[in-house]
């Protein structure tokens, strides 16, 4: 259980660094006049991440969870492999990426790295990571939890907003000039 606790831990720390990322990017498009979409999600999403990571350690410590290794070591890898495609899909986005929706105007959609083969490669991220960490210690409620809220979140208003956002930069990029 230690071990479990440390790789949320981990998860925790990597998640304050992204947000450091991410305010960081969300100033640098302000400057430059980036407008942001969704702002009436954001704070579910948030919460919903934050209440994952509590979870996964509530579940795995009050419920008594055992670390099953058919189980827990595949999670493990698919989790750490999850960390791989994230940052791929961070570095690729560059300045253009943080944990908010904004565009900025000028800039385009990017359609190299992981966006040649998916609209949000990040979000494939999200859904696999919220499965595979918990499972790493058979935290079965979490996951199940999880993915259903996420994707309430994720297919309802997350998406949705990113491609409002998306199109009205790829529309301010075709407008004649006036």
């Amino acid at each position: 259980m230690i071990w479990f606790l440390l790789l949320i831990l981990a998860t925790g720390a990597e998640r304050i660094a992204e947000v450091v990322i991410s305010n960081r990017n969300a100033a640098w498009a302000f400057a430059r006049g980036g407008r942001e979409y969704g702002q009436r999600h954001y704070p579910y999403m948030v919460v919903l991440h934050t209440g994952f990571l509590l979870a996964c350690l509530a579940e795995v410590f009050l419920g008594d969870r055992p670390f099953i290794p058919l189980l827990g070591w595949p999670m493990l890898a698919i989790a750490l492999a999850c960390q791989g495609l994230r940052y791929w899909c961070i570095g690729t986005l560059g300045r253009q990426w943080n944990s908010r929706i904004v565009v900025v105007p000028g800039l385009g959609r990017v359609t190299r790295g992981p966006y040649r083969f998916l609209s949000h490669p990040n979000y494939v991220v999200v859904i696999a990571e919220g499965i595979a960490l918990p499972l790493v210690h058979t935290a079965w409620i979490t996951a199940v939890a999880f993915t259903v809220l996420n994707a309430i979140l994720l297919f309802g208003f997350r998406i949705p907003a990113e491609e409002r956002a998306l199109a009205a930069l790829e529309t301010a990029r075709v407008a004649p000039p006036s």
